[in-house]
């Protein structure tokens, strides 16, 4: 797997190609029936995103390669799954990334705070309160993201939680950077008024 892309290049073939080679939605159609041919395509043009996501979000090579490696062979496993009328495959892959990036980072967080608590006092209740309204908070921003269009969510989740800029949405998606900044103008306006936050 390259390890070396650059993220304001996404690699060739993100994104439908011009010589007439088959979008990604295609391919992962037939890869769910099978396709190992479909699937090296696939893996030619996934792993350099699904690393790059991976690594901002874990900052760790080794851990990052194995997160892009167990995600593209869930890829092969699920590809049945993708739903071109959800979204675009190259948001369908960079979510289950995502998903696998935060569970590792979540379940070293869970044996860092588990050998911790082995040795500190009991919390205090300010602590307590703290942590539970933290996690309030984030369960309040997924049901707002999930009140948001699949083309806002998709652009939002790739700039927020993928850290890719307007222009590298634009070209993950294959659309126009001004449509990007009104998915993302008109989302955020709404996870705003969700979220109950003032302007």
């Amino acid at each position: 797997m390259e390890t070396n892309q650059r993220r304001s290049s996404p690699p060739h073939g993100t994104r439908p190609a011009d010589d007439g080679s088959p979008d990604l939605s295609e391919l992962l159609g037939r890869v769910a029936r099978g396709d190992r041919d479909a699937f090296a395509q696939v893996y030619e043009r996934l792993s350099g995103p699904v690393y790059g996501l991976a690594l901002r979000v874990v900052r760790d090579p080794a851990q990052a390669e194995e997160i892009a490696q167990d995600v593209l062979v869930e890829i092969w496993r699920k590809a049945s799954h993708y739903r071109p009328d959800r979204g675009s495959a190259i948001s369908w892959a960079l979510t289950v990334a995502h998903r696998r990036a935060v569970d590792r980072v979540r379940s070293a967080q869970a044996d860092r705070d588990r050998e911790q608590r082995a040795t500190a006092p009991a919390p205090d209740y300010d602590q307590v309160a703290e942590e539970a309204g933290t996690r309030l908070e984030h369960q309040q921003v997924r049901r707002c993201l999930r009140g948001l269009t699949e083309r806002q969510r998709e652009s939002i989740t790739l700039a927020y939680y993928g850290g890719y800029t307007y222009r590298e949405v634009a070209e993950l998606l294959g659309i126009g950077l001004t449509a990007v900044k009104t998915r993302m103008r008109d989302g955020l306006i709404r996870l705003r008024d969700c979220l109950g936050v003032q302007p």
